[in-house]
C-alpha cells in the first residue's frame, strides 16, 4: 500500500509498528512525531522512519493513516484536538493504547465529523523501552484487539489489517467495554495486585531485612510486571477505573474467603481453594496473551566461572538471540539455575535444542 503514514509517539510501540508497516508496505512514507526530538532523530538514524515531522498540525493534514502510540491520557488529550485540524477526508486513524471506552469516547467528534476512527491496541511489550528498542516482530502472533463502533469504521477495519500485515498479530474485534473487562482482569488487576505485594514485601523486609536477599528467585519472577512504567499504568488505572474498582471488590472478598478459610483451618476448603486455581491454571492456553509472555529457559549448571560465557558461546554458534541472562540461586549441591529469557517460542525451543546438542547440562521450561 501507498501514503503517508503519521506515527504520533515514536518508542517501542511506535518504532515497532514503523518497521512492520515499512516492511509490508516498502512505498509507503512514514513520518513521526514525538515530545523528544532525540527519540525522532534515532528512529531516523536506524532506518525506522523515513522523515522527521514538525508538529501534529502541519502533518496530520497530509496523512492517509495516523497511528497514536503515546500514553492513553494524551491520546485522548490529541483526539479532541484532532477535529480542529483539517484532514484528508479518507484518513484512517487507530491508537495503540491499552484501555479503549475513554478513548472511544474521546474520539466521538471525530466520528461525528465523518472520519474513521477504530481503536487497537496490540498486546505486546519488551522488557526495554525506546525507540532504538522497536523491532518488526515484536507483535508477531500476539492478539491485535481492534474496537471499530460505526459501520464505517467496520467496512474499513479489513484496511487497517492491511496496512497493519506486517505485524503478523493475530486480529480480533470486539466492543470497548468488551476490551476494557477483559484486559483489566487479565492485565490490569495483575499489574495491580503486582505492585501491592511489591509494596507490602517492601515495608515488610524493613523488620526483617533477609527477606531483602531471598525475594530473588520465584518472587522475583511473579511480580515481575511491577516493574512496568509507572506513568502509563497510572493512565490505565484512570482509564479503566470503573471496571478495575469492580474488580478490586471482587479481589478483596475472594481475599476476606481465603482468610476465613485460614482462620477457620479448614482443611478441604483450602485444598479446593488451591486444586481450583491449580486446574484453572492448568488449563489456560500457553500463547501469547494480555500480558507479554516471558520465554525463559532455565539451565542447571555447575558453579564454575566461565560458565556463563560457556553457554553463550553455545548459543552463539546456533546464531540464537538472547535477550537477559542471570543466575537465578546457587544450591549446597554446586549446581546454579542460570535463567535465559529470549525474544519468543521458537528461540527459546532452539536454545534448549542446542544446549543439549553441546552439553549435558538439563534445561527446562518453568
Amino acid at each position: 500500500m501507498k501514503g503517508n503514514v503519521l506515527i504520533v509517539g515514536l518508542g517501542l510501540i511506535g518504532g515497532s509498528l514503523a518497521l512492520s508497516i515499512k516492511a509490508a508496505h516498502p512505498e509507503a512514507h512514514i513520518v513521526a512525531v514525538d515530545v523528544s526530538y532525540r527519540s525522532l532523530e534515532e528512529g531516523l538514524a536506524l532506518g525506522v522512519i523515513d522523515e522527521i515531522g514538525e508538529s501534529i498540525l502541519l502533518e496530520a493534514p497530509r496523512a492517509d493513516l495516523i497511528i497514536f502510540c503515546c500514553p492513553v491520557k494524551e491520546t485522548e488529550q490529541l483526539l479532541h484536538y484532532l477535529p480542529k485540524i483539517k484532514l484528508k477526508p479518507g484518513v484512517l486513524i487507530t491508537d495503540t493504547g491499552s484501555t479503549k471506552e475513554d478513548v472511544m469516547e474521546a474520539a466521538s467528534a471525530l466520528l461525528e465529523a465523518g472520519f474513521t476512527f477504530i481503536g487497537g491496541h496490540p498486546m505486546a511489550g519488551s522488557h526495554k523501552s525506546g525507540v532504538q528498542a522497536a523491532k518488526q516482530i515484536l507483535f508477531e502472533n500476539a492478539y491485535y484487539l481492534l474496537t471499530p463502533t460505526t459501520e464505517k469504521a467496520q467496512a474499513r477495519t479489513a484496511e487497517l489489517k492491511e496496512w497493519l500485515g506486517g505485524t503478523r498479530a493475530k486480529f480480533l474485534v470486539l466492543s470497548p467495554h468488551e476490551h476494557d473487562a477483559i484486559t483489566g482482569m487479565l492485565s490490569h488487576l495483575p499489574h495491580i495486585v503486582a505492585a501491592q505485594l511489591v509494596n507490602q514485601t517492601s515495608r515488610f523486609v524493613e523488620q526483617y531485612p533477609l527477606g531483602f536477599r531471598l525475594a530473588a528467585g520465584g518472587f522475583r519472577d511473579i511480580t515481575r510486571i511491577a516493574s512496568s512504567d509507572p506513568r502509563m499504568w497510572t493512565d490505565i488505572s484512570l482509564s479503566n477505573r470503573e471496571l478495575l474498582l469492580e474488580q478490586l471488590d471482587d479481589w478483596q472478598k475472594g481475599i476476606d474467603e481465603a482468610a476465613q478459610m485460614i482462620r477457620a483451618g479448614d482443611k478441604e476448603a483450602i485444598y479446593r481453594f488451591f486444586d481450583e486455581a491449580k486446574e484453572f491454571r492448568d488449563s489456560l492456553p500457553v500463547h501469547r496473551g494480555a500480558i507479554p509472555a516471558f520465554y525463559d529457559l532455565f539451565v542447571d549448571v555447575p558453579d564454575y566461572p566461565g560458565v556463563i560465557s560457556e553457554i553463550t558461546g553455545y548459543l552463539a554458534k546456533e546464531a540464537i538471540s538472547l535477550i537477559n541472562i542471570r543466575i537465578l540461586e546457587t544450591r549446597e549441591d554446586i549446581f546454579g539455575i542460570l535463567q535465559i529469557t529470549f525474544q519468543n517460542e521458537e528461540d527459546r525451543k532452539r536454545a534448549k535444542a542446542c544446549i543439549a546438542k553441546y552439553s549435558s547440562y538439563t534445561s527446562r521450561y518453568e
